[in-house]
């Protein structure tokens, strides 16, 4: 029978359950629309996700999708155990948005948004395997993995964290290293992007999304051959794919990849940083306004967080799912969220709403965890072959959406490749995880073209 079809609606939560064919309970907060367009193979990989070892919960956001072993938009609790799956390859990736009181009237200004896009985009390195053009030492570059945020002198107010913690005696793997460390400060490709955008209240915001780079790539590929082999040589069949590997505490690699991963993060917090620096500087000179930093935050990790209602922590994954901290919640205690609960931000596609939310009391049935996007709703080969350049090109011309500066619009990365954002903040909200503060509308988007 269907996994799908075993899932049981929850009127009450506005949620779906799956309880038969799963070893922990789950919680799928889809809406009965979202439900219906789902595709199968993503219930087989939920059930992978139940599957590991000391996994005690698992949540489903809004904008799932299949990935590798589990899917995009997956939370897992664990005991200790650390999953790669439900982290990935893109360690801490995440977003950073700016705003400003600049008028919507003057971002869409021809000149001015041209000019701001050519500036990045000679600014910030754009596409896959491309730095920054930054140079960093190897000490100044172990003091940015080892302290994120804290390294370039930014704190808390504004970030998730100033730094996960890595310990002093652990070796950062040399290839990693050489993959990164001219990497600071870039954007990268893929769905990476930097764009312009106006809230309801007719001013500009910049919202951007990246990661760990090569860095980030580099530590998860060392672990899951490392992983892969160490529990090969345990009698352990990982042939459901590399990346099902896993790491139970008191084991010899357990420790090595939570560095890894915490190393990931930091790269990941200051690459952001970084691309505000450049990207805030570009802004105030074009638009004759300095910016505001308002929030920075990850949605590809694992890191241990109290669960109050248990009275106690858990290690929260999650891989394509974004922190949802209401106000009150004990680790938002002594910053400047504590009271409101911090800004969560969710990108639309280039053509569609993106979103700042602040989260409800009711996140704590998500794990305190919603979408990290809309979601993928065609593969990247499917786009290409359903949609022409000339057809994407044409649709955002239509829209008023400036895309790198006037050139092609990357096929693969278009509106139609994703989930109607309305759909996807909809079940978010009528589940009670989280409430809309500012609807952010496209101007200019800046992507890497591979």
């Amino acid at each position: 029978m269907s996994l799908k079809y075993q899932c049981v609606w929850n009127a009450e939560g506005n949620y779906y359950e799956l309880n038969k064919g799963v070893k922990v309970p789950v919680r799928i907060f889809l809406s009965p629309k979202l439900f219906e367009e789902s595709e199968e193979e993503i219930y087989r990989q939920i059930v992978a996700a139940t599957e590991f070892p000391g996994v005690t919960e698992v949540v489903i956001t809004p904008d799932v999708h299949t990935g590798y072993v589990v899917p995009v938009g997956c939370v897992m609790a664990t005991t200790g155990t650390l999953c790669q799956a439900p982290v990935g390859f893109d360690i801490g990736c995440g977003m950073l948005a700016f705003k400003s009181t600049v008028s919507r009237g003057k971002g869409m200004e021809e000149k001015l948004r041209k000019r701001f896009s050519e500036r990045v985009m000679e600014t910030v390195g754009m596409g896959i395997g491309n730095g920054s053009g930054r140079k960093f030492t190897e000490k100044e570059f172990q003091e940015v993995i080892r302290r994120g945020a804290d390294a370039l002198g930014f704190h808390r107010e504004n970030s998730e964290r100033d730094f996960v913690p890595v310990s002093d005696t652990w070796d950062l793997p040399k290839h990693p290293m050489h993959r990164g460390i001219g990497q600071l400060g870039s954007l990268g490709g893929g769905n990476h992007f930097i764009e312009i955008q106006h809230d309801q209240n007719d001013h500009l915001w910049v919202m951007v999304h990246t990661g760990s780079r090569g860095f980030g790539h580099g530590l998860a590929t060392h672990f899951i051959k490392s992983g892969k082999e160490y529990l090969e040589s345990r009698g352990v069949n990982v042939s459901g794919g590399s990346e099902a590997v896993y790491f139970e505490p008191h084991t010899p690699l357990y420790e090595g990849y939570k560095n890894a991963v915490a190393a990931g993060a930091n790269f990941a917090i200051a690459n952001r940083l970084l691309i505000w620096e450049s990207v805030g500087r570009i802004f105030e000179q074009v638009f004759g306004q300095e910016p505001e930093l308002v929030y920075e935050i990850s949605h590809n990790l694992v890191q241990e967080e109290v669960m109050p209602e248990a009275g106690g922590t858990a290690w929260i994954h999650r891989k394509g799912a974004t922190r949802a901290f209401p106000a009150g919640h004990p680790m938002l205690k002594g910053t400047r969220w504590e009271e409101t609960g911090h800004p969560i931000l969710i990108p639309g596609s280039m053509g569609d709403n993106s979103y700042i939310l602040y989260a409800e009391p009711g996140a704590a049935k998500s794990l305190y965890s919603v979408n990290h996007g809309c979601g993928r709703r065609l593969s990247r080969s499917a786009a290409r072959k359903l949609y022409s350049q000339s057809d994407v090109n044409g649709q955002m011309k239509k829209l008023n959406v400036m895309v790198n500066a006037g050139g092609n619009v990357p096929i693969d990365e278009s509106p139609g490749c994703y989930k109607p954002a309305k759909d996807v903040i909809g079940a978010v909200v009528k589940a009670g995880l989280a409430r809309i503060a500012y609807t952010l509308s496209p101007i200019a988007s800046l992507k890497g073209v591979d």
